[in-house]
């Protein structure tokens, strides 16, 4: 073990000589990278690289150093959202020598915890999350534990925790309001069959604007669920149509809880003959990279998905300060009005 530790001191001796800094700098580097000065970081990490030093895992946590890890949990990998998403925090905590660990709850609340569990036994130098357990115990165990955790999309106002978040309330007045201003006035909101914060969020924002302008949202806004899978594949959302047209065949519009979701409801209107935005106006939330390029292009929420994950990971980062301070970061959605949307047709 002395031996050991004995190579590892001249080994960090040997990359502090081959970048000009002293053997405290580059120990920085390997626990504490957020201090050292971007140049000075990337000129110690050139040097390991060419001498070949690779600091030891175990070593680190026996020497109190941070892990390099940080665990990325969100609702599910396959959303295209989460890869942006994902793409932030990776682009911030790279910057800073980390390496992201991305897991995915599949909107369950047992896998959550698990995952909570499994990444706090790795000690991870902390967890960004988008939560789907309504019970936070899990998650104010591992804070208490010392592990920073980030909320993502979740309000911070009951739990002593760093959150960024996306004013969904404010994303559902915007579809809505945009919908009332063409003439719509029967409108259905397609969610999933499990219904995460935001979601509902966004489902309030649209009943404000329709209350505030006298429509009645108990008439106006009709919810339709994807019950037969908790995600919103694109495979479900194009059934749900069925639904749809089936059950309230004199709907106008349709807003839909993402642009996956938004990308099924397109394909199931085409298959049954339904032209949009003749017929059927559709609005999708996210603004994905492939929402412009649609046809028709798909009037979307636009969310800052990227700003959302390198804020989260910036927060992280800012824990390690002794005068951090809990506080919530805020982005304002914005919408992109694009083909998908027009007056409804005057036959209904």
């Amino acid at each position: 073990m002395a031996n050991r530790e004995g190579l590892r001191r001249s080994g960090m001796r040997e990359v502090a000589q081959a970048a000009g800094v002293s053997v405290s700098t580059v120990a920085n580097v390997l626990s504490r990278p957020s201090i050292v000065a971007p140049p000075t970081r990337r000129r110690v990490e050139q040097a390991m690289a060419a001498v070949g030093y690779v600091p030891h895992g175990p070593a680190r946590q026996l020497r109190g150093l941070p892990s390099p890890i940080v665990g990325s949990v969100t609702l599910d990998l396959a959303n295209p959202f989460y890869a942006e998403l994902n793409r932030g925090i990776e682009d911030a905590l790279s910057e800073a020598g980390c390496l992201v660990l991305a897991c995915s709850t599949d909107l369950q609340s047992a896998k959550e915890r698990q995952l909570l569990a499994l990444l706090q036994e790795q000690a991870v130098r902390g967890i960004i999350i988008s939560p789907i357990d309504p019970d936070p115990t899990a998650l104010l165990q591992v804070s208490r534990r010392g592990t920073p955790v980030i909320l993502i999309d979740h309000p911070r106002r009951q739990l002593d925790l760093c959150a960024v978040a996306v004013d969904d309330v404010v994303g559902g007045e915007l579809a809505a309001e945009h919908l009332l201003s063409l003439g719509h006035r029967r409108i259905a909101f397609l969610a999933g069959a499990i219904d995460p914060g935001p979601v509902a969020r966004r489902r309030e924002g649209a009943r404000r604007v329709l209350a505030a302008a006298g429509v009645d949202p108990a008439d106006a806004l009709v919810d339709i669920r994807m019950s037969d899978h908790p995600r919103s594949s694109v495979s479900v959302a194009a059934q749900a149509v069925e639904q749809i047209l089936a059950t309230r065949p004199a709907l106008t519009a349709i807003i839909c809880l993402n642009d996956t979701a938004a990308l099924g409801v397109l394909e199931g209107l085409h298959t049954a003959g339904v032209r949009v935005p003749d017929d059927i106006s559709v609005v999708g939330y996210d603004d994905l990279h492939f929402a412009a390029r649609l046809s028709p292009a798909l009037t979307t929420v636009h969310q800052p998905k990227h700003q959302l994950g390198r804020a989260a990971a910036e927060l992280l980062l800012d824990e390690e300060h002794p005068d951090h301070t809990h506080r919530e970061v805020h982005f304002r959605p914005t919408l992109r009005v694009r083909a998908s949307t027009a007056p409804p047709p005057r036959r209904r």
